[in-house]
């Protein structure tokens, strides 16, 4: 188990630095001589290294005797049934294993957080801490803790400690990382009754009334459009919402539904592009028509926030390939130089799954913020709601 661990390990890096190189093609011409030479290193790589090794291991039988192997079962089913929330990550925050109460409380599926970093998950601004505590915690310089946020659940403080384990046969260190939810208080944070008792209430600044202001705007003006799409057509009342965000709300706006009339089950994703508005620029253009003919399948965002039914807020995202790629294997988020993105279900009473919006913010623009990711989750119910309209 040892060595295939670190086989899986090498291989994981192998993946994720070829879809850097994937990425890259996205640069202007005279920048990717550096690429090309990159990309000949990787490939020696694997044929010097990956391959052989995978040979050795695919003849390699089992090691262990039947106890060895039932003990490590063991501990494999106590790792995945613990109440707490746990993680095995590397250095660099990339999660290893994940059990089922840390995936109840981000919200992601293990499958889709191993190998991508568990820094990614948490608010933009505690990512760095969070690495930076992760290494040391690696390098042996003693367990430690601190306060994070998770993007699905930004309100709602969780105290992150961190341990190196020193696991028999690993040849690199591996945190672990015990999520507390609601137990910021415990590294000495003042309540939030006593910290405020005698004080007067602080007035909102001029910043956040202005920004409140135009979130009821435009949820105002999502409402009028909304009612006046002709009930029973789900793709007009879908145009129609992409019209009040585009522009004024982000710079693309990417509608995807389920085929037909009627919604897929709970966690079906999205079977069709119906709407993709861009930059002025772009009404036509290389990037508008690869969006226009990518399939939803094809962008794990999209198909992750559809199974989940949670939306996803990410400034800066971390997995360049989370909304696929062109036709020429370059990265959508690259190409478009997506500072923020806002990804939304549309969802149904029941759960059923209507379709999936995302909106994009590009170049120097200020990123989405909580309160605008508030407001986008009001108008996708609208939106669902809608689409089911039925004529009188």
């Amino acid at each position: 188990m040892t060595l295939t661990d670190d086989f899986g390990e090498d291989l994981a890096d192998f993946a994720r630095r070829v879809a850097e190189l994937r990425a890259a093609r996205a640069l202007p011409p005279d920048e990717r001589r550096g690429v090309l030479d990159a990309a000949l290193f990787e490939l020696q790589h694997a044929a010097d290294s990956l391959w052989p090794r995978y040979e050795r291991l695919a003849a390699r039988a089992p090691d262990g005797t039947s106890a060895d192997r039932h003990e490590r079962q063991l501990l494999r089913t106590l790792f995945q049934r613990l109440p707490v929330p746990v993680a095995l990550v590397d250095r660099g925050t990339v999660v290893r294993r994940m059990n089922v109460a840390a995936t109840a409380l981000t919200g992601v599926r293990a499958g889709y957080a191993a190998g991508r970093p568990l820094a990614g998950l948490l608010a933009s601004g505690d990512r760095v801490p969070f690495r930076t505590q992760a290494a040391a915690a690696a390098r042996g310089e003693g367990a430690r803790s601190l306060t994070v946020r998770l993007q699905q659940r930004p309100d709602e403080p969780v105290r992150a400690s961190l341990v190196a384990l020193a696991l028999p046969g690993e040849p690199q260190a591996t945190v672990l990382v015990v999520l507390q939810p609601g137990a910021a208080g415990a590294a000495g944070a003042v309540p939030a009754a006593a910290g405020h008792a005698g004080r007067r209430p602080v007035p909102p600044d001029l910043a956040e009334v202005t920004e409140r202001a135009g979130a009821m705007d435009l949820v105002d003006a999502m409402a009028c459009a909304l009612l006046s799409s002709p009930p029973g057509d789900p793709d007009a009342a879908l145009a129609a919402a992409a019209r009040v965000l585009h522009g004024r709300f982000a710079d693309w706006v990417v509608a995807d539904a389920v085929a037909g009339t009627a919604a897929g089950p709970a966690g079906a994703p999205p079977s069709r592009r119906a709407v993709v508005l861009g930059p002025a620029r772009e009404a036509d253009g290389p990037l508008w028509r690869a969006l226009a003919g990518q399939h939803p399948a094809a962008c794990p965002l999209v198909v992750e926030v559809a199974r989940s039914g949670s939306a996803s807020l990410q400034v800066r995202p971390e997995d360049i390939l989370a909304f696929g790629e062109d036709t020429s294997g370059a990265s959508v988020l690259a190409r478009a130089g997506v500072g923020s993105l806002l990804c939304v279900p549309l969802v149904r009473e029941d759960g059923g799954v209507l379709g999936v919006l995302t909106l994009f913010r590009t170049g120097g623009r200020r990123a989405f913020s909580m309160a605008e990711g508030r407001a986008a989750d009001v108008m996708s119910r609208h939106i669902a709601l809608a689409m089911r309209r039925r004529p009188a």
